[in-house]
């Protein structure tokens, strides 16, 4: 029988200093001022954007859900401050992103620099080996893990106090002699291992970020908006650190999927604004969705209806009128996930052909009207 080889052993990866990285995103050269104008836009998108903001309005009138979901592109284009504003004056309820967002947006907070040459640093074996990157964002999850909070809200507090305290190995051992059945026990038992294997002491650890007033997870952390991350094991960078865990990591994850799905249970006439996600947002929304209906069918409710869903993406959408329908599976649009999946959803999908920073601005000037 032929032998398995056995997994790799990333605890032996060598990782290097963040600062060392040729960075090619400076957080100065990248931001936009959301009082500037937005470039011009076309017809088509000009009415949708109209549209949606007439959309957004009338779902905060009702208290409905408004979600947006994104991928990291919106943030590495600048978004942050004009997402930021749109926290602070209430027009979005629930921020949905992937893990490459929340990596930038640490970075970005830290150090004022993100985004590598992925080419050139897989090849050196360098791609995402960056000591204080997956120290810092393991060591926030760890953190908000015995405390029960998901991947976002962990991270945003993370930002906004500075770092975190952790208790001593003593503690977290008695704990778990005292409750082996208690829900926190598997993250406590994942810091403890932490701690002693990654050389971790109990108390204080102080993590500035000198630019934490850029951090779109601090700002939903601090207006109290749930923001939740929806990672992939082995997507992110985070996989490229001796402190990768995947536990960890998917135990935040769960926290947060249920969190998304209690705001699509409140997105009766909402809005979704799905910018820039090709394929995290579909599948979150469409899984959250079928959980909803289950729970809410169970209880002799209605199903979700009377929302609206915005896909923004640069892509043609195949080249197809989506109002009209799903095309033929023997047609190129039928494989665009970020298409099919929505406009399955009930309500109402618009597909919009745009930039979607520029969306974005142009939506936020929209509701300033």
């Amino acid at each position: 029988m032929k032998r398995i080889p056995p997994p790799l052993d990333l605890s032996r990866l060598r990782v290097l200093p963040l600062e060392q990285r040729r960075s090619l995103s400076r957080i100065e050269d990248i931001l936009v001022d959301p009082s500037s104008p937005p470039p011009p836009l076309d017809a088509a998108a000009v009415a949708a954007v109209r549209a949606a903001a007439q959309r957004l309005q009338a779902a905060r009138d009702r208290e409905a859900s408004i979600l947006l979901i994104c991928g990291a592109h919106l943030l590495r284009n600048g978004a942050a401050l004009i997402l930021g504003r749109m926290l602070e004056q209430g027009w979005l309820s629930h921020l949905a992103t992937n893990g490459a967002t929340s990596i930038h947006d640490w970075e970005f907070a830290w150090l004022g620099r993100s985004t590598e040459s992925v080419a050139a640093n897989v090849a050196t074996g360098t791609f995402g080996a960056w000591a204080e990157t997956g120290r810092n964002i393991h060591l926030a999850l760890l953190a908000g893990g015995i405390a029960g909070e998901g991947y976002g809200r962990a991270l945003g507090r993370f930002i906004h106090e500075e770092g975190t305290t952790l208790p001593s190995t003593e503690e977290l051992e008695e704990l778990l002699r005292a409750e082996p059945g208690h829900p926190l026990a598997p993250a406590r038992a994942d810091l403890l291992r932490a701690m002693r294997l990654h050389h971790l002491p109990p108390g204080r650890h102080t993590v500035i970020h000198p630019w934490k007033q850029v951090s779109l997870f601090r700002e939903a952390f601090r207006h109290q908006v749930p923001l939740t991350v929806h990672p992939g094991i082995g997507y992110d960078i985070l996989a490229n650190h001796p402190m990768f865990n995947g536990a960890v990591i998917g135990r935040a994850a769960e926290i947060d999927f249920c969190q998304f799905a209690a705001a699509v249970d409140g997105l009766e006439d909402g809005v979704v604004l799905s910018i820039g996600s090709a394929i995290m947002g579909p599948q979150i929304f469409e899984k959250s969705l079928s959980c909803v209906h289950n729970l809410r069918l169970q209880e002799g409710r209605s199903r979700i209806g009377g929302h609206t869903i915005y896909v923004v993406d640069l892509q043609d959408g195949g080249q197809w009128d989506w109002s009209q329908g799903e095309p033929a599976k023997t047609s190129p649009a039928y494989y665009l996930r970020f298409c099919k999946s929505y406009a399955r959803m009930g309500g109402t999908m618009h597909y919009v052909q745009c930039d979607n920073l520029a969306f974005l601005h142009h939506l936020y000037h929209e509701l300033g009207r």
